[in-house]
């Protein structure tokens, strides 16, 4: 566009010259001589403010502005004097016109250099803007005092600003949870490998000589494998999330079904711990189209941090219905209340609110409750959490209809 644009300005002034002349009645052959001469005229003057603008490129703006009104002008005086001095028989006209194209000039030489100046000052108006934006001034600091488009073009500056703080924000709390992360998984991966390899030293040097303490080791072996296997299971199941890799293959299931099945998955854990699980379904027959092994997941993660921070002879409850056309599951759990501080990072990766009561009740470098966040985020649902009672109740909310 920008290229056809002189194109344009040219045939559009030969458009207005023809229409001008036919509509004073002038002969053809003396309308076209005026027309050559003006514009060979306003051509050469034309070319040499082409030359000042890039001679004087690295200058101001203001400057190359008023170079740019000055051609014009200039050209416009030089077409009128070189076609008046060809055509005009009066040397008296022709003075006449000289003194009416001087004035003229020297108040559009002084309108040039006006306008030069005010974009002069507008450009050090944004540049000033930009240096108070660098050093971190917030946009009320920053009046606006410049034309319309370079206030744009400073709110602009503001607004990206803004976000360059944010995204940076962001990657310091992503890095705080790399390290944090990295530390957990080393501290999760050593205490098992640690188990692991103790128990093989001790059978293979004959320590453990009866089958009743083989057994023991045996048993004690795959559970920490089992850690193990989980752990990496659960690393390999965030990366997923993060890299936005999770694929949902969605079919329309019975959430009493994945509870019922979750419930029944966690007796075992729960008893062990003296914990007693309650659930309880308000919505009979409550169909939603899910991942289901990714929900299940979050019902079973949900459950394990709740036996996991429950006291012996405590409860664990779990609720499943419909509201507000959202299918629910809610689990409460006894485990004392989280601070306030604490809860808006529940979700965090590797965050723990406690320690666990033994050591063979440790999670899964605190990657549980973040799973469950990535997976609820997948499938368009919310997850929130709040101190009720004696406990906290994690609310997982899932649309009843997907778009």
């Amino acid at each position: 566009m920008s290229r056809l644009a002189p194109i344009a300005a040219a045939l559009l002034g030969a458009s207005l010259t023809g229409l001008v002349v036919v509509a004073l009645g002038m002969p053809a052959t003396d309308a076209a001589l005026l027309a050559i001469y003006a514009a060979v005229a306003a051509i050469v003057a034309g070319a040499l403010g082409s030359l000042a603008l890039r001679v004087l490129s690295h200058r101001s703006m203001g400057i190359q502005i008023g170079i740019v009104s000055l051609t014009s002008v200039v050209a416009v005086a030089a077409g009128a004097a070189t076609a008046a001095n060809q055509m005009f028989i009066s040397s008296h006209d022709l003075r006449a016109l000289a003194v009416v194209l001087s004035a003229a000039g020297a108040v559009g030489a002084t309108g040039a250099l006006m306008l030069g100046r005010h974009v002069a000052r507008a450009s050090r108006w944004l540049g000033a803007s930009a240096g108070l934006i660098a050093e971190g001034r917030t946009p009320g600091d920053i009046p606006h005092r410049a034309s319309e488009e370079l206030n744009a073009v400073a709110d602009a500056l503001k607004d990206m600003s803004r976000r360059l703080d944010e995204a940076r924000e962001r990657e310091r709390a992503m890095e705080a949870s790399r390290r944090e992360l990295v530390a957990w998984v080393s501290h999760d991966l050593r205490t098992p490998l640690a188990g692991i390899r103790a128990m093989a030293e001790a059978l293979e040097d004959g320590v453990a000589s009866d089958e009743a303490t083989e057994k023991r080791y045996h048993r004690a072996l795959r559970v920490e494998a089992d850690r193990l296997a989980g752990l990496v299971d659960d690393l390999f199941e965030l990366s997923r999330i993060n890299a936005g890799n999770l694929r949902l293959e969605l079919e329309r299931v019975s959430l009493g079904d994945l509870v019922s099945d979750a419930l029944s998955s966690a007796a075992a854990v729960a008893r062990a711990g003296g914990v007693r699980l309650d659930g309880r379904l308000t919505t009979e027959a409550l169909e939603l189209e899910v991942s289901p092994p990714e929900i299940a997941r979050v019902i079973r993660n949900l459950l394990e941090n709740a036996i996991r921070h429950t006291p012996s002879d405590g409860v664990v409850t779990v609720e499943a219905g419909a509201q507000n056309n959202c299918a629910y599951v809610t689990v409460a759990d006894a485990c004392g209340g989280i601070p306030a501080p604490d809860l808006d990072r529940v979700f965090d990766i590797a965050f723990r609110r406690q320690q666990a009561r033994t050591p063979g009740e440790q999670s899964r470098g605190g990657l549980g409750l973040a799973i469950v966040r990535g997976i609820v985020d997948a499938h368009d649902g919310d997850i929130e959490v709040r101190n009720m009672g004696s406990g906290c109740l994690f609310t997982v909310r899932l649309p009843l209809h997907r778009p």
